[in-house]
């Protein structure tokens, strides 16, 4: 199993209204229930009037599509960083997950993901890295 460092700061806010989002971004992750609405964006991107937000976080994503039959790689994955501490907050897409951390966790977490066997790529082929299981 592959993971993908995500470069860039992002933030997690709370919006008043879908509009304030920029759909634009690269990449950002919006979801509306009967109670808020949210969004998680690059923090240069955060809408100036939110409601409430949260910045410092860093992402990754697990490389490639993931079948839906496939069981229990985000616990895994969580199990991992729970046991050592590091909070998560996670975001659930067609493809795959996105996982964030607290960007003081987040190399942290990707070395300890690479520990256990989990292959981590950069941005470009170059800076890609195998973990011990030589995945």
């Amino acid at each position: 199993m592959e993971i993908k460092v995500i470069e860039g700061a992002f933030s997690v806010c709370r919006l008043k209204d879908l509009g304030q989002a920029r759909m634009e971004d690269d990449l950002y992750f919006l979801g509306r229930t009967d109670e808020e609405i949210s969004l998680v964006c690059r923090t240069e991107s955060v809408p100036e009037d939110t409601v409430s937000r949260e910045d410092g976080w860093r992402a990754f994503r697990i490389q490639g599509e993931l079948d839906f039959s496939l069981i229990g790689i985000l616990a895994g994955i969580s199990a991992i960083l729970a046991e050592h501490k590091i909070g998560i907050f996670v975001v659930s897409t067609y493809n795959t997950d996105y996982i964030l951390t607290k960007a003081v966790d987040f190399e942290r977490a990707v070395a300890l993901l690479e520990s256990h066997g989990y292959g981590i790529a950069g941005q470009g082929p170059e800076e890609k890295r195998t973990g011990p299981a030589g995945r």
